[in-house]
């Protein structure tokens, strides 16, 4: 395939996208409806101990994602990107049903978390072969001036996953009565979910093998054993991926994810409204992502994940203070700086850390890091930020995290060598 030719680079992205937007509306719908289940699968005296034992099992989610980076980074670094990014869909496909099938608390006691807990262990264990994966993918099929702009769109795939589960869940949220959403109302969005799973799969069986991949099999130099070649060789390449995905992780799972139930909870803004406003600012990150990715690729990678760090660490605290007024237009305005900032960091994120590892150990290599510092720190943020607040009694707890992943991170991104621009550089596979 000549990715080069119009057609077949939108065929590309077509297909390194698809998958990624039903793996991530899957993925995602839990944290929307955390306060649902927090009710429905966590029942307590005290909701705030409902709320963490909700966000306790998304977390779990993320704990099961480095096995998944071992698992599929084997797969698609010895068999192909193109197998293990196909079957990467049904593995979110099936526990994602079952959510939606799952008998409550009420219903068959205590089942019924352990059950969640288990579905929610397996989408974790899917997400973490396809969001690097797809990141790969799209990287190793880009023209040399155009990777952060191609890889972007494993970021834009990701975000338009979460703001279909946003959208969807703002629309049954404002449809139903409190009473009917929490009854039967939550299990549509899962159960539309995972039948639109098996469109993603379908796709990714007709696709292309990554040009990378195939040049490296071809020269016979695909890797037998990835997962040794990455931790006797790779350590530092992971260390900085993890570092990088501190605030990528953090950011996100902050302000398009936890920032629902923290204005729920702080603020008389009703849910419907809350997920009107994340609905929009996810659309606009969407739409910024791969904007910033091209402008990347013109001024440099990383002026624009300094900006984005930088900017992020010091407007966190200032931001978040117009989240507690009570109105929507600050809370509005608020989360769409927020959100430029963060398209600033993720545009050329994922060109960034798919080409730190060489194409024998780039699925195994960046699915490790990257879901290494997902778990530690991605799916973790919701519950760090109402553990944060519950401790310290300051509802600006959570701005000041941010602050801090940012600072981190920064001093990772100036570790990174700038790569030239408006220049004809080697392909990643060419560069091995």
């Amino acid at each position: 395939m000549d990715a080069s030719t119009p057609r077949s680079l939108k065929k590309t992205l077509l297909a390194g996208a698809i998958g990624n937007v039903l793996e991530w509306y899957d993925f995602a719908l839990y944290g929307y409806f955390a306060p649902v289940f927090a009710a429905l699968f966590f029942p307590s005296e005290d909701p705030s101990i409902s709320l963490i034992s909700a966000f306790g099992v998304f977390a779990i989610g993320f704990l099961a994602r480095p096995l998944g980076a071992l698992l599929f980074g084997y797969w698609g670094d010895t068999v192909g990107r193109r197998e293990a990014l196909a079957w990467s869909i049904i593995l979110m496909a099936i526990p994602t049903c079952l959510v939606g099938l799952l008998p409550t608390y009420d219903s068959i006691g205590v089942a019924a978390p352990l059950a969640l807990t288990c579905l929610r262990f397996l989408q974790g264990l899917s997400v973490g072969g396809e969001f690097t994966g797809s990141a790969t993918f799209l990287v190793e099929h880009a023209a040399p001036s155009q990777r952060n702009y191609i890889g972007s769109w494993a970021g834009f795939s990701a975000q338009m996953g979460a703001l279909l589960g946003s959208g969807v869940g703002a629309l049954v949220a404002s449809s139903l009565t409190d009473e009917a959403l929490r009854q039967w109302g939550w299990r549509i969005p899962f159960l539309f979910g995972s039948l639109i799973a098996l469109v993603g799969w379908y796709v990714r069986r007709h696709i292309p093998e990554s040009p990378a991949f195939e040049q490296a099999r071809h020269a016979g130099t695909v890797s037998s054993s990835p997962i040794r070649d990455v931790l006797s060789s790779q350590r530092p390449a992971v260390a900085q991926v993890i570092g990088l995905v501190l605030l990528h992780g953090v950011g996100f799972y902050l302000v398009y994810v936890y920032l629902t139930t923290y204005l729920v909870t702080v603020t008389t803004v009703p849910l419907g409204s809350v997920l009107a406003i994340n609905t929009v600012c996810m659309g606009l990150l969407a739409v910024l992502i791969p904007i910033m990715g091209g402008l990347a690729d013109r001024v440099g990678q990383r002026l624009l994940l300094i900006i984005g760090a930088a900017g992020l660490a010091l407007t966190a605290y200032p931001l978040f203070t117009w989240f507690t007024g009570h109105r929507v237009a600050p809370i509005l305005i608020a989360q769409v700086l927020l959100t430029v900032l963060l398209s600033c960091y993720m545009g050329p994120f994922f060109a960034a850390v798919a080409t730190l590892f060489p194409t024998p150990q780039r699925y195994t290599g960046l699915s490790v890091g990257y879901n290494i510092g997902s778990a530690l720190f991605g799916g973790t943020a919701p519950l760090m930020a109402t553990l944060l607040i519950q401790w310290s009694g300051n509802i600006q707890a959570p701005s000041v995290y941010l602050s801090a992943c940012a600072i981190i991170s920064l001093a990772v991104v100036l570790t990174l060598r700038e790569e030239p621009h408006h220049t004809a550089q080697a392909s990643p596979a060419a560069q091995d």
